[in-house]
């Protein structure tokens, strides 16, 4: 009895030590709204939730917004001016955190209105969060301007444009920029520095396509924060280390996409997995779309390693917060999982759902880009000739106290030299003048270059956004022949998507180039059969073709209507002109160009024209395409029917 007395009395002790323990925790984590409302002043409110780590722990953030709102109506009802400032400014900052940004900038709009009244803190934080709410609207031209005030206040040095090109989807200008404004800035030994630093231009790296090399620099990032967080010298508050932790998590989650973008997706599953359970528990907005994404793409290892029902597990989870492109993307993934499975009702659902979005997106990206690229343009050519106006000022005040220097010591000098001396000031001058007249000469031409570099990067930028627009609908339209009975109805998407790719192809050559105002007639026309031939020779052919454009160039003006009326010719060639036997087919394609005069010819030796050609041409698609597209570049078919073949040929201007 002795024994089980000393028994219960051990388990009541660690029951009760358990307990209190448990209880002790629960008070801990409770600490920050308890201490919140248990504050007297406004002032050390809002010191208490902008300096806690980790406000939305226990507490949610609806929470907080209730709790909040009852003490903004108090402020109000006793007409406390500076409480009801302090009240809204933390209103501001919760919906941003619960991703409602409409609501947020509107309230933030509204002390940005009146932010003279409002103490510096609350003006960096209301200019935070208008930040970060018009970077997540999209409205970048009014971050921009944001980013101004922010200067102005000297919360930041400069203004930087990256992280608005990395939201237009322009990575390497960001990254380029971003390497050129951040890395002078990091101290050798500033191993955390150099953490975020090689995180940065890694996933610049990753969304641009380039996994390799962004590893490498993801995996340097990991190096440097390893040395970082194992630095017993460094003191570190309990707020760095839960920083240092979420960059890890970032970073892990953006080495285990490479991996997946290089198909290692054994390697990606444990590092996407460690980085969503670091990043859950972060307060951060942006933090958790990245959990989204690492989820997505968690679904998108699986879905590869044909682990279906643990990809449908993480797709059917559901998110408070979700952008388009994650919605096209788990869309995409759904519509995989199905087609998997062999649910094709299913899967179509999916992709039509894609197919709404996109044909939405697509109408209003065009305008949207173009007007938020004019904007950045415009503020970095404003800030250039800002430069060049203070470099200016400095110049001529440098030359206003050399001339007053100069005119101090003449007057300590003889009168008989004072004509000499003034002769010598005037060369001097003109001297000082000529060297200043070089520099903003030097500066002018260094500006120009630069924006012409700039403009070729952007021409270069649209005409792959075209080519990549071109290709869609031609899977568009593959997709829709795959939905099509009709054979007529088939053969007419087949040359509808052969028509497209060679346009597709003139804007691929074209941001390929050095020279945006050309292209390279001999290789596009390579190219091109390569394309039309893969359509309708898949088996392979004996024909010889035989292609004589070297050295030739045309604009784009022209390029488009000739790779059109090649496109249909060959097209031609290969359906109709070797019927029965193509061992010995040949095809001649002579394009020359002679200062403003050029000839275009095509022959083949096949069957030849039918006698009722001059009829059918009314009625034909293609050789009403021919034509008018001859027209258009000013000039007339024509066309001789041999014994053996076609020949075609036109002069044109």
């Amino acid at each position: 009895m002795g024994r089980y007395a000393r028994l219960l009395f051990t388990a009541i002790y660690f029951v009760f030590l358990f307990t209190s323990s448990a209880q002790s925790i629960l008070d801990e984590e409770q600490s920050v709204l308890t201490e919140f409302e248990n504050t007297d002043q406004p002032s050390q409110r809002f010191e208490v939730f902008f300096n806690s780590l980790d406000r939305y722990n226990v507490n949610s953030a609806y929470d907080w917004l209730d709790t909040i709102k009852i003490y903004l109506a108090n402020a109000q009802k006793t007409q406390d001016t500076s409480a009801t400032r302090l009240y809204q400014v933390m209103q501001a900052q919760i919906y941003n955190d619960l991703g409602e940004y409409d609501k947020s900038t509107a309230l933030a709009k509204e002390l940005y209105e009146i932010k003279d009244s409002l103490d510096t803190d609350s003006q960096k934080i209301v200019l935070e969060v208008l930040d970060n709410n018009y970077a997540n609207l999209q409205l970048f031209d009014k971050q921009i301007e944001i980013r101004k005030q922010k200067r102005e206040l000297g919360i930041t040095n400069n203004v930087a444009f990256y992280d608005i090109y990395s939201n237009l989807g322009l990575y390497r200008k960001a990254r380029n920029q971003y390497i050129m404004e951040v890395k002078p800035t990091i101290a050798d030994n500033d191993s955390y520095g150099l953490a975020k630093y090689h995180s940065k231009v890694g996933n610049y790296l990753r969304l641009d396509d380039s996994a390799p090399t962004a590893l490498s620099e993801l995996k340097k990032a990991n190096s440097y924060l390893g040395v970082y967080m194992n630095d017993i010298s460094t003191q570190k508050s309990e707020s760095d280390i839960i920083e240092s932790e979420l960059l890890q998590a970032e970073i892990e989650g953006n080495i285990a996409k490479c991996h997946i973008m290089l198909g290692d997706y054994e390697e990606a599953v444990p590092l996407l997995e460690k980085s969503i359970e670091t990043l859950k528990k972060s307060p951060k907005n942006k933090d958790q779309s990245a959990v989204v994404e690492n989820t997505l793409f968690l679904a998108e290892a699986n879905l590869q390693m044909e682990r279906y029902r643990e990809a449908k597990q993480y797709l059917d989870v559901e998110f408070d917060n979700i952008s388009v492109l994650q919605i096209i993307k788990k869309n995409s993934l759904l519509a995989g999982f199905y087609d998997k499975i062999e649910n094709y009702k299913n899967a179509s659902i999916y992709y039509k759902r894609n197919e709404r979005i996109k044909d939405s997106l697509a109408k209003n990206q065009s305008a949207l880009i173009k007007q938020q690229l004019v904007t950045i343009v415009a503020n970095e050519d404003l800030q250039n000739s800002q430069r060049l106006i203070d470099e200016q000022k400095r110049i001529n005040e440098l030359a206003r106290s050399e001339m007053k220097a100069k005119d101090e010591r003449i007057n300590l000098v003889f009168i008989s030299l004072i004509f000499t001396l003034l002769g010598f000031a005037g060369l001097v001058y003109a001297y000082l003048k000529s060297i200043k007249n070089q520099r903003l000469i030097a500066e002018q031409k260094h500006i120009i270059e630069n924006s012409l570099v700039e403009k070729d990067s952007l021409l270069k930028e649209i005409h792959h956004r075209v080519k990549n627009n071109l290709q869609m609908v031609s899977s568009l339209l593959s997709l829709q022949t795959k939905n099509t009975r009709s054979k007529a109805a088939i053969v007419a998407l087949e040359e509808g998507k052969s028509r497209v790719k060679a346009m597709a192809l003139i804007h691929q050559k074209l941001y390929q180039n050095d020279d945006l105002s050309v292209i390279e007639m001999q290789g596009y026309i390579e190219s091109l059969i390569n394309s039309v031939q893969s359509v309708y020779k898949k088996g392979g052919h004996n024909i010889t073709i035989t292609i004589d454009a070297e050295g030739t160039e045309l604009d784009i003006d022209r390029a488009i209507p000739f790779g059109l009326i090649l496109n249909e010719l060959v097209s031609n060639s290969f359906k109709y002109a070797f019927p029965e036997n193509d061992d010995n087919g040949k095809i001649y394609i002579h394009l020359r160009k002679n200062g403003d005069q050029g000839y275009f010819e095509y022959t083949d030796n096949g069957i030849g024209l039918p006698e009722d050609t001059d009829e059918r041409s009314h009625s034909s698609m293609g050789i009403r395409l021919i034509n008018r597209l001859v027209n258009q570049l000013q000039s007339k078919l024509n066309v001789d029917r041999q014994v053996d073949g076609v020949r075609f040929w036109f002069n044109f201007s």
